[in-house]
């Protein structure tokens, strides 16, 4: 029997779970949790990588560009409960690697919610003033309310094998696509395939978006390091500890790199240095020049001491197609939330 074969029984009692769950929340059975501001969620349907911290940056730097106070609540996979930004209450050093990158592209303009218990979180940052709120990774995060539910999907691997966990990579039937606001499917301008499945459950506007190469720096033990303008001249050993690792090499031939090795780590791996003199191996014995890797995987390189390699990461962003619609798709549903709240307040 296959792997998938042995864990599909276990799908059974897990499937019924997220489903009895959510329609709980649904009826009202179990309540939301909600905040003193507007909440939108950026999820996905599947485990692994969709380029949900690329939106939640996306969308964290256009708040701030209106003038928004915002604070973003993750549970911060690898790290402890902190609240950090605001206050310097807590070192980004122990919020785990998403939250890291994030504080490091976004500084002090953000304040950051870091734990299981996100709405507790959330207070703690409205009390500081934060009026906005993106929830990462909050699809299934069902105890907070929100205004907005953006889900993400991978065109490459859109619905992880149709099979739930443990078995498969869906976290949550295909159905629960029905609860999202705005559909955003990523590596793609153009994937009918998907969105003809899309359709059959969700009439969410559909949008499309994918990652953009920045630069390529050498990272020489202090972030950012230097930007490396002659990468595409070298032959490069490529790895990376992320959720999707084969999107990862995949777009690093889309963006005419040479890659000459590639070795996985798990997703948010942290780095020892055991692992360095294997990549170092690696390096060596594919005839690499230099050693590349994802813009996450650098914080979680901390206190692994320099090997006999160059190493360079890759910074992106995120492209929305119809960027401007894609916001105020967005921002109606923010004040559509808003103002049945308060015709409900004047009911009440």
């Amino acid at each position: 029997m296959t792997p998938m074969e042995l864990l599909w029984p276990f799908t059974l009692p897990y499937g019924v779970w997220v489903r009895l769950r959510a329609r709980a929340y649904r009826a009202g059975i179990v309540r939301q949790h909600r905040l003193d501001g507007v909440v939108i969620s950026v999820g996905n349907l599947t485990t692994g990588g969709t380029g949900k911290t690329p939106m939640v940056l996306w969308i964290a730097e256009r708040l701030l560009a209106e003038g928004n106070s915002v604070g973003i609540l993750t549970r911060g996979y690898g790290g402890e409960p902190a609240v950090t930004g605001t206050s310097g209450k807590a070192p980004v050093e122990s919020t785990g690697d998403e939250v890291q990158l994030l504080k490091a592209r976004l500084g002090d303009r953000v304040a950051f919610g870091v734990g299981a218990d996100r709405f507790a979180r959330g207070l703690e940052l409205g009390q500081r003033g934060v009026r906005w709120f993106v929830l990462d990774d909050g699809f299934q995060h069902l105890q907070l309310g929100r205004d907005v539910d953006i889900v993400l999907i991978d065109a490459a691997k859109p619905f992880g094998g149709g099979h739930l966990l443990p078995a498969g990579r869906l976290r949550e039937p295909q159905s629960a696509l029905a609860r999202a606001g705005l559909i955003v499917i990523t590596r793609s301008n153009h994937a009918p395939v998907v969105e003809a499945v899309v359709r059959r459950e969700s009439n969410a506007p559909i949008f499309y978006a994918r990652v953009e190469l920045d630069s390529v720096r050498t990272f020489d033990g202090g972030y950012p390091g230097r930007e490396d303008s002659e990468a595409r001249a070298r032959k490069l050993f490529a790895f990376c500890g992320i959720g999707n690792p084969s999107a990862f090499v995949a777009d690093l031939g889309n963006w005419g790199f040479r890659i000459v090795g590639q070795k996985f780590f798990a997703d948010h791996h942290r780095y020892t240095q055991q692992d360095a003199r294997a990549i170092e191996r690696g390096v060596r014995e594919t005839g690499a020049d230099a050693a590349i890797c994802t813009e996450k995987d650098i914080f979680n390189l901390t206190g692994v001491q320099r090997v006999c390699f160059d190493l360079l990461y890759c910074r992106i962003s995120l492209h929305i197609e119809r960027a401007d619609q894609f916001w105020h798709a967005m921002m109606a549903m923010v004040d559509s939330r808003a103002a049945r709240a308060m015709t409900m307040g004047a009911q009440g």
